[in-house]
């Protein structure tokens, strides 16, 4: 089992790197505490926050909420199987925004 502390590390680099992606293509991001809006031009938004309770990373977009928990060195939804950077990747897309994760 994960602890607090490892989590937090791990989701803090994960918003990190999902910030900075997001500053190198363009996308206007905000962040406020654990919590990061993206917003594209056409006005389209996505929320990516940190849930300390459930240990996961939560993506909330036009197209549907995902949750993602750090396993076997990866971001995995246990719903869908998918990885958080390759569904932000596609979420980028469907805004017509190309973004390197």
């Amino acid at each position: 089992m994960m602890s607090e502390s490892e989590f937090n590390q791990l989701a803090d680099a994960a918003l990190i790197k999902i910030e900075t992606a997001c500053d190198a293509c363009g996308v206007d991001c905000n962040r406020s505490g654990n919590l990061l809006e993206l917003e594209f031009d056409n006005g389209a938004k996505i929320i990516i926050n940190r849930h300390d309770i459930n240990k996961e990373i939560w993506v909330a977009a036009k197209s549907g909420g995902f949750h993602y928990a750090y396993c076997d060195g990866a971001w995995k939804s246990q719903r869908d199987d998918s990885e958080l950077y390759a569904r932000l990747r596609e979420l980028f897309a469907a805004q017509g925004e190309t973004v390197i994760l």
